[in-house]
């Protein structure tokens, strides 16, 4: 029963974390914690320690946590690393690929395209919604690689890069300043995917990436100057 306990907790305070209301810099109380969602104090404390290990809380023993702050530094580096990933994944995907992988990858950017951007005025489960479909697309182009620990670096990274995105764009209302044409930009990497053209592939991804670096780096550096 506490094991479940201690799962439940992990995977709500990794929500909140990750989609909101949990904001970086937030004090994470475990009492507080506990209080407000009744998981009891010891699975709330593992829960925070598992999430200290991922970098989504900042942890002290004796002192409590934070949320994970943010640092235009830390994102970009961030980014960095999940480009050279990406760029791995996409070369084995590409070499190891059939057509059901092709064939889920489409359903994916249909799934994707079909689902409205959020103008950030949106409910919460909007948001949550498009992030959970843009996640399945990148996942989608890169499923065939082969490599399983490939595809855990990339999930803790694209977490990562996810918890800079959504709560600053979703809590600070800054939406408008990023907003790009996805939908052109993952369908151009997908028919380079799919045309095998690898060099093609690379370059539009890491365009899509550094496009939204550069759009959320001003937000985060923005941010952080506005609390300094």
């Amino acid at each position: 029963m506490e094991k479940h306990m201690g799962t439940d907790a992990y995977q709500l305070l990794r929500h909140e974390i990750l989609h909101g209301p949990l904001m970086p810099g937030d004090r994470l109380r475990i009492s507080e914690l506990n209080e407000r969602y009744r998981l009891g104090l010891t699975p709330t404390r593992e829960a925070l320690m598992r999430l200290a290990s991922e970098g989504l809380v900042a942890w002290k023993s004796h002192r409590g946590g934070r949320v994970a702050p943010i640092d235009v530094e830390d994102f970009r580096d961030i980014i960095r690393t999940r480009r050279e990933i990406g760029r791995l994944c996409l070369a084995r995907a590409i070499e190891l690929g059939d057509a059901a992988w092709e064939a889920e990858m489409m359903r994916s950017f249909h799934l994707l395209k079909r689902t409205p951007f959020p103008d950030f005025s949106d409910a919460a489960e909007k948001t949550v919604t498009w992030e959970r479909l843009h996640r399945e697309f990148h996942c989608a182009v890169f499923a065939a690689c082969g490599s399983p620990w490939l595809l855990r670096f990339w999930d803790t990274l694209a977490d990562q890069a996810g918890r800079y995105r959504k709560l600053l764009l979703v809590h600070a209302g800054a939406g408008p300043a990023v907003v790009h044409d996805f939908n052109r930009e993952h369908e151009e990497i997908m028919h380079a995917v799919i045309a095998r053209d690898l060099p093609a592939a690379i370059a539009l991804q890491d365009r899509h990436f550094t496009q939204t670096e550069e759009a959320v780096a001003r937000l985060v550096d923005r941010s952080v100057r506005s609390t300094a």
